[in-house]
């Protein structure tokens, strides 16, 4: 059974950074995507960036320039570096890794407010 569990959100001010992450465990897959998705209150889950396993990367136009996504394979972790964080940013940021099937992690709480 795959097991995705983030950490890494909590409440920043406007410009301000934080850095996700995302480790899988008992995945047994050795290609396969991860990516980072966030929903809003009131709003549908959106794509945020994603990874494959050869290194492309994807990122919504809404945080291209400020975020990066990257991986560390041999730990079966994801990471999203969150820069210049405004206040749509916040969300709930969930992390996905995709194999045939879809696995999703529990999210964690990104709330930007002065």
């Amino acid at each position: 059974q795959v097991q995705l569990v983030e950490s890494g959100g909590g409440l920043v001010q406007p410009g301000e950074s934080l850095r996700l992450s995302c480790t899988a465990s008992g995945s047994r897959f050795s290609i396969y995507t991860m990516g980072w998705y966030r929903q809003a209150p009131g709003k549908q889950r959106e794509l945020v960036a994603t990874i494959t396993s050869g290194g492309n990367t994807n990122y919504a136009d809404s945080v291209k320039g400020r975020f990066t996504i990257s991986r560390d394979s041999a730990k079966k972790t994801v990471y999203l570096q969150m820069n210049s964080l405004k206040p749509e940013d916040t969300a709930v940021y969930y992390c996905r890794l995709v194999a045939g099937l879809n696995y999703w992690g529990q999210g964690t709480q990104v709330t930007v407010s002065s």
